[in-house]
């Protein structure tokens, strides 16, 4: 049997999958209805580049926004002007409004290249209004880009370390108005949200809070969302919701669940995976092609001409494919060593489970991402 250590970094295994279920707080199963964030974007322009700005050759509207920022400075630029710049990015700037942020509070933004720039490094980002989707400006941002990355270039050599067209002002946009939200609805009720479908966990999570308060202020409405009876009186209910939030419940083990992503070869089975007993043939069909071109030269005074012969090696070869039993198991790293047997490589992995789920001998659900 083939060592396990070829799997690392293809097949992930949670250590604690052997680990009862443990109590976790409400917080981290669920949330409250409108308590989100919203997106926020805007377009703006970064200044101060080491020369590694847009070409706004290629990139006009670069120099059409400088134009118009210019033009509301009070400058103006004659028409037909063919600005050369290379200090100047166009960007596009996003950050997410938290809830219940108020005017004049500051949230970070990420700022990321739309053009052709070599790199963001040593740049200042001019005030950009931020918009969310209904079209209103919610935030202004501005000012200087914190970039991981680091690139260089010199007599046609080049390196570069991470990412150096985007990055990030922390605390670098201010909110100008805030998101209207309303905690609970108006007969008074309050939505909880469950961030995963499971009727065990929702029957758990409205237990624990009638149990907390000795009554039965919470009703679950399907697998997902539990009405609680919430306090009028704002202060009151955020009392009432954090008492909620900091509940202890044990969620249901998810189902047995295959996820295959067909771009990395990775595999990640959970701690509820089996097999059935079924037979399994593998076997794989190589072809090697060996280019081995030959140079044909003319004889002395021949007048010919020294060509290029291609020559080539064509060989095909296909490994066994016995057919091996996998027996019935029911512990993860049975299945594992089973599949291991095999002899498989992370792509024939993926073609065997969708096999075996095929055929019904695989007893979990089979996700291909």
């Amino acid at each position: 049997m083939r060592s396990l250590l070829r799997w690392m970094g293809v097949l992930l295994l949670c250590g604690v999958c052997a680990a009862p279920a443990q109590a976790e707080r409400i917080r981290d199963l669920a949330s409250f209805a409108g308590v989100r964030e919203n997106q926020l974007v805007g377009y703006g322009l970064v200044v101060g580049l080491d020369g590694t700005g847009d070409q706004t050759t290629q990139t006009p509207f670069t120099g059409q926004t400088l134009i118009n920022m210019l033009s509301q400075l009070g400058v103006s630029i004659p028409e037909g002007t063919n600005m050369q710049l290379q200090n100047v990015a166009a960007v596009m700037v996003t950050a997410q409004l938290p809830p219940f942020a108020r005017q004049g509070q500051e949230m970070d933004v990420t700022v990321s290249s739309m053009g052709n720039a070599d790199s963001l490094r040593g740049g200042t980002l001019l005030m950009t209004p931020l918009r969310g989707v209904d079209g209103n400006v919610y935030a202004m941002a501005q000012g200087n880009l914190l970039v991981g990355g680091i690139s260089a270039q010199q007599a046609g050599s080049s390196v570069q370390v991470n990412h150096t067209t985007a990055g990030r002002i922390p605390g670098g946009a201010t909110v100008e108005q805030s998101v209207a939200l309303r905690l609970g609805r108006r007969d008074g009720t309050l939505d909880l949200y469950l961030d995963k479908t499971d009727f065990t966990t929702a029957q758990r999570v409205v237990q624990a809070i009638n149990n907390e308060f000795g009554a039965p202020v919470a009703a679950a409405m399907d697998g997902r969302l539990i009405r609680l009876n919430s306090p009028s009186d704002s202060n009151s209910r955020v009392n009432f919701m954090a008492r909620i939030q900091n509940l202890n419940v044990t969620p249901s083990q998810g189902p047995a669940k295959v996820i295959v992503n067909s771009r990395t070869g990775s595999v990640v089975l959970n701690r509820k995976v089996t097999l059935d007993r079924a037979a399994v043939a593998h076997g794989d069909l190589s072809v090697t092609i060996d280019s081995n071109p030959q140079v044909s030269q003319p004889n002395p005074l021949s007048e010919g001409e020294t060509v290029v012969v291609p020559n080539a090696d064509i060989s095909v070869q296909q490994e066994g494919g016995a057919l091996q039993m996998v027996n019935t198991s029911a512990d993860l790293m049975d299945v594992v060593n089973a599949l291991n047997a095999l002899g498989a490589s992370p792509q024939d992995l993926m073609s065997i489970l969708q096999a075996l789920k095929s055929a019904g001998a695989l007893n979990a659900e089979l996700e291909i991402i």
